[in-house]
């Protein structure tokens, strides 16, 4: 994840906000979920800030220190069965969506990963099952950075976007300890953002950091209604194909 102050003023962003009605885990963060009450989908539920169309495909693109950055996020067709057991020592199976993406820079691409996500049909949540990632260099295969997968050494799903976007929600979206422990804060709602693909409205802002990160590394990300991703620190949307 990308850890820079992204070029946007919005003063809101520097604001306290409140916290929400109930959190619990790390620094006030929820880090616990209830994922044995859901029955999941991997389609057919709708949350507008994070769709999951398949064949649906968003391109990002932006410049950072001189350098094009462009990230392809294409969401598949195919889905895929996942096993692990929740905190409380129920077995959960889930068909999960994979939502690839691809990011390049200078035109040359330098990470592909493969995400799972899945829909709580009860809450709207959509849930973060892990990732498979291979890093690039030259055209060659160099590493897998930050895999992770709900069920192996600990790890836990998380939540990518709940149901409700709510001022002030604070929690995990990554729970695989040592590897991905990503969390997002919600800090501003009601934006109108104009991007090269248009302009949307009713957009919120989800302030991103991680334990395993420096305490001044943060990113910020904007989701809009029917939309989702418009903005990542220094990329926004610049395409969309149904």
């Amino acid at each position: 994840m990308r850890r820079i102050t992204p070029a946007i003023a919005l003063a809101a962003i520097l604001l306290p906000t409140t916290p929400a009605a109930s959190v619990a885990g790390r620094d006030g963060f929820t880090d616990r979920f209830r994922v044995e009450e859901c029955t999941w989908a991997a389609r057919g539920v709708r949350n507008p800030y994070f769709p999951l169309k398949p064949g649906r495909r968003v391109t990002l693109a932006g410049e950072e220190d001189g350098e094009r950055i462009e990230v392809v996020i294409t969401t598949q067709r195919r889905t895929e069965r996942l096993s692990f057991e929740s905190p409380e020592g129920k077995a959960i199976s889930v068909t999960a969506r994979v939502v690839e993406e691809r990011e390049s820079i200078d035109g040359e691409l330098v990470e592909v990963s493969r995400n799972w996500f899945a829909i709580c049909r009860e809450t709207g949540d959509v849930y973060y099952f892990g990732e498979e990632v291979d890093d690039y260099e030259d055209g060659e295969i160099v590493g897998h950075g930050g895999a992770w997968r709900a069920g192996v050494d600990g790890a836990q799903p998380g939540i990518i976007m709940p149901g409700t976007f709510l001022l002030g929600s604070r929690y995990f979206q990554e729970v695989a300890p040592g590897i991905a422990l990503d969390r997002a804060r919600h800090i501003e709602d009601q934006i109108t953002l104009p991007t090269a693909a248009g302009v949307f409205t009713g957009c919120g802002m989800v302030k991103e950091s991680s334990p395993l990160d420096g305490p001044g590394e943060f990113s910020f990300k904007i989701y809009c209604p029917n939309v989702g991703l418009v903005l990542d620190d220094v990329i926004e949307v610049i395409a969309i194909a149904e």
